[in-house]
C-alpha cells in the first residue's frame, strides 16, 4: 500500500501538519506523473546525517539531506529520505527564510532527487530550484 512516513532519530522535533504535507507530496508525484509506492523520511541530527553521510557515500561533510532510492520501476517513486534538523534551522537563518519553508523545500527536494531530478551542475540546479519554488507555492 502506498504511504509517506515520518521518522525522527535522536532529536526532539516533529513536522507539523504531516497530513497536509502527505497530501502536498502526492499532489507533486501526480503533476510529476509518478506512483507513489513508499516514501520514508527519517528527521534527525548533523551527527546522524553525518554518520550516515561517512558510512554510505564515504564523504565526511555535514549535509541537511541524503537521498536513497528504492524503485526498480522508472515511474515509481520509492526511497529514504533522511533530513538534518540542525540543517534546515542553520539554512533558514543563512537563507533569510522560515524555518518552515526551508524544511519544506528540503522535503521537496528529496523527491525531485527520485523522480529523477539531479544538481551536480549549475544548469541542474537552476532546474531544480525552479522546480522547488513551484512546488513550494502549492503548499
Amino acid at each position: 500500500m502506498p504511504s509517506i512516513r515520518f521518522f525522527y532519530e535522536d532529536i526532539d522535533f516533529k513536522i507539523t501538519h504531516p497530513r497536509k504535507t502527505q497530501s502536498w507530496l502526492k499532489t507533486v508525484l501526480q503533476a510529476e506523473k509518478k506512483k507513489l509506492s513508499t516514501l520514508n523520511y527519517i528527521f534527525c541530527s548533523d551527527a546522524y546525517l553525518l554518520d550516515i553521510n561517512i558510512q554510505y557515500l564515504n564523504h565526511n561533510t555535514y549535509t541537511d539531506i541524503i537521498t536513497f532510492g528504492g524503485s526498480d520501476q522508472p515511474d515509481s517513486i520509492e526511497g529514504d529520505i533522511y533530513i538534518s534538523i540542525d540543517r534546515v534551522k542553520e539554512n533558514a537563518k543563512k537563507f533569510d527564510s522560515s524555518l518552515d519553508n526551508e524544511l519544506h523545500r528540503v522535503i521537496i527536494h528529496g523527491v525531485l532527487h527520485l523522480i529523477g531530478y539531479n544538481d551536480k551542475n549549475s544548469k541542474q540546479k537552476l532546474v531544480m530550484r525552479r522546480k522547488e519554488d513551484a512546488y513550494l507555492s502549492l503548499r
